[in-house]
């Protein structure tokens, strides 16, 4: 290689394949983490999914404990008037509204 352009050519060729080579490497580590990264969020998240419903269910189960189901009579009870339970919780809540405001005012 004793012609200075063609000795240029070939290193600036070497200069191309290598930076190549590089990118190609350093693409592929990128997406590999991408890719490992999406399958951690997609577990964590189906984790997730699963420990609230789980949660969930025990609430509710806890919550049935010993209760009949709203609006279905059983034989000897008396019919639930749906719109009376509605107007007392609405009024438990006006009234746990109250007390809370006046809790804040006495500590703030």
């Amino acid at each position: 290689m004793s012609n200075p352009l063609s000795q240029a050519f070939f290193v600036g060729r070497a200069v191309a394949e290598v930076i190549n080579e590089r990118l190609e490497v350093a693409l592929t580590d990128a997406l590999s983490e991408l890719g490992k990264f999406d399958a951690e969020a997609r577990e964590q998240l189906r984790q997730f999914t699963e420990e609230v419903t789980e949660r969930a269910n025990r609430a509710a189960e806890a919550a049935n404990v010993g209760q009949t189901t709203p609006g279905v009579s059983q034989p000897g009870s008396t019919p639930v008037d749906l719109q009376a339970e509605i107007d007392e919780l609405r009024a438990e809540i006006a009234l746990l509204r109250t007390e809370l405001q006046h809790h804040r005012r006495t500590s703030a």
